[in-house]
């Protein structure tokens, strides 16, 4: 039993870090802003979905001479996915395209968080077991681990 604990201690040990705060899940990235964010890009694309926008929050606040560390925003979806919800409940629309944020903390770390799916549509009629909830949390759980890695 010794064993396994220990087995278990060092695997979990060398995951990227997960932290949850509510509904936004984060995780723990191995490179700069810029670097994660062009792997997420790049995987969102390799999953055939649309890129919409890629925001640059600090270059924004830089265009009007405030500072802010590093944090860019990818806006993607792919409609095979995205209509269901819609379908159930219009309002959907409000939490669709998917959203994940790359940023820069206090500390210099570098997190991928994107809010889960299965909390996103919460206050709106769609069932807690639709089958899409599943395969959004899924695909973004992929898409964010290839860009932390």
């Amino acid at each position: 039993m010794r064993q396994f604990l220990a087995a278990a201690a060092i695997t979990l040990a060398a995951l990227p870090a997960v932290a949850s705060d509510d509904d936004i899940i984060s995780l723990r990235a191995g490179a700069d802003v810029p670097t994660t964010m062009d792997r997420l890009e790049a995987a969102v694309s390799g999953a055939g979905a649309t890129v919409f926008a890629r925001v640059d929050h600090a270059a924004g606040a830089a265009s009007v001479a405030m500072a802010l560390a590093p944090s860019q925003l990818l806006i993607f979806g792919n409609p095979k996915m995205g209509t269901a919800p819609m379908q159930d409940d219009p309002r959907a629309g409000l939490f669709l395209p998917l959203r994940v944020l790359v940023y820069e903390d206090a500390a210099g770390q570098v997190w991928v968080a994107y809010q889960d799916p299965r909390e996103m549509f919460e206050d709106l009629d769609i069932s807690d077991d639709a089958p899409y909830l599943e395969m959004m949390a899924g695909a973004l759980a992929k898409l964010t681990a290839a860009a932390a890695e």
